[in-house]
C-alpha cells in the first residue's frame, strides 16, 4: 500500500540551480531525488513547499513523496549519507494521504540578510552592501511597516508569472539592525508569497532607505497595483526561507 511521507530538510542553494528540476542544471529536487531513488530503488518524484531561486537558501524546507510501504531502517541516516554536504534531511514521517508540502503550507517567513561591511566568511550567505552611505534604519522599517497596510502585491512581483491572484496576507513585516550595526536582517512571513516577492520588497526598501525613492511612489505604486518606475530585485545570495508551518505538525512557540 503506498504511504504519502513528509520530510523536513535545509539546504544552502549556492551551489544549486534553484529547488526546481531545471534541464542540464543541478537543482536541489533533483539532488534529493537521485539519493531517494538510488536508496530506494523505485522512481520517487517529490513535491516541494515552494520554489527557490538560484543561490537562494533554505533553514527550513518540507517536502512530500509517495512509497509503496515502510521505509527502511535507519533510512534518514543513510539518506544523509548519500546527500552532499549543503543538503541535510532532518526527519520524515508519514502523513494523510490529502497532506501537500505546498497546498498544505498555511504559514512562510523568510530572512533576508545584509552585511555592512565586508565578510569573506559571508560571501554565500549574505549580501555586502558595498557603499560608503548606509541606510537609513527608520526609513527601511517605514517602508518595510507599509506592506502591512495591503493585500495585494503587484509591484512585487516577477513579470511574466502564471499565478492568478496577487493577494498575499501578511503577518510580519519589520527590519532588524544588529549590536554593532554592521548587519541587517529583514524579516516577512506570509500566507503566501509571489514569485521574487522578497528579494523585490527588499530592493524597494534598500531604495527608501537610500532615499532614491519615497514612500510616497511606493504607496502610490501599491494603491494602483503598478510597477515601481525604480524597481531593483536584491541579490540571491542573503535570502532565507527560515519557517513553513502546516495545521497538522506541532511548532514550538
Amino acid at each position: 500500500m503506498q504511504k504519502r511521507y513528509f520530510a523536513e530538510l535545509a539546504y544552502l542553494g549556492s551551489n544549486y540551480h534553484g529547488w526546481q528540476i531545471q534541464p542540464s542544471q543541478i537543482s536541489v529536487q533533483s539532488t534529493i531525488e537521485h539519493a531517494l531513488q538510488t536508496i530506494l530503488n523505485t522512481q520517487i518524484d517529490i513535491v516541494g513547499c515552494g520554489r527557490t531561486d538560484t543561490g537562494v537558501h533554505a533553514k527550513q524546507y518540507y517536502i512530500h513523496f509517495d512509497y509503496e510501504g515502510e521505509l527502511p531502517e535507519a533510512f534518514e541516516r543513510r539518506l544523509n549519507k548519500f546527500l552532499p554536504r549543503d543538503i541535510v534531511i532532518y526527519k520524515i514521517f508519514p502523513v494523510d494521504a490529502e497532506a501537500h508540502a505546498r497546498f498544505s503550507a498555511t504559514h512562510r517567513a523568510y530572512e533576508y540578510h545584509i552585511s555592512l561591511r565586508k565578510d569573506p566568511f559571508h560571501q554565500q550567505t549574505a549580501w555586502f552592501y558595498p557603499y560608503p552611505e548606509k541606510p537609513e534604519l527608520e526609513k527601511l522599517q517605514e517602508a518595510a511597516r507599509l506592506l502591512l497596510s495591503y493585500h495585494e502585491f503587484f509591484p512585487f512581483c516577477k513579470s511574466n508569472t502564471d499565478v492568478k491572484t496577487m493577494e498575499c496576507t501578511l503577518f510580519r513585516s519589520e527590519w532588524e539592525q544588529s549590536k554593532d550595526g554592521q548587519a541587517l536582517v529583514y524579516h516577512i512571513a506570509a500566507n503566501r508569497f509571489l514569485r521574487g516577492m522578497v528579494r523585490l520588497i527588499v530592493g524597494m526598501c534598500m531604495r527608501v532607505g537610500e532615499g532614491k525613492i519615497s514612500l510616497k511612489s511606493v504607496k502610490e505604486a501599491l494603491d494602483h497595483q503598478k510597477r515601481l518606475e525604480k524597481s531593483w530585485s536584491a541579490p540571491p545570495e542573503g535570502l532565507f526561507l527560515t519557517d513553513i508551518r502546516y495545521p497538522f505538525i506541532h511548532h514550538d512557540p
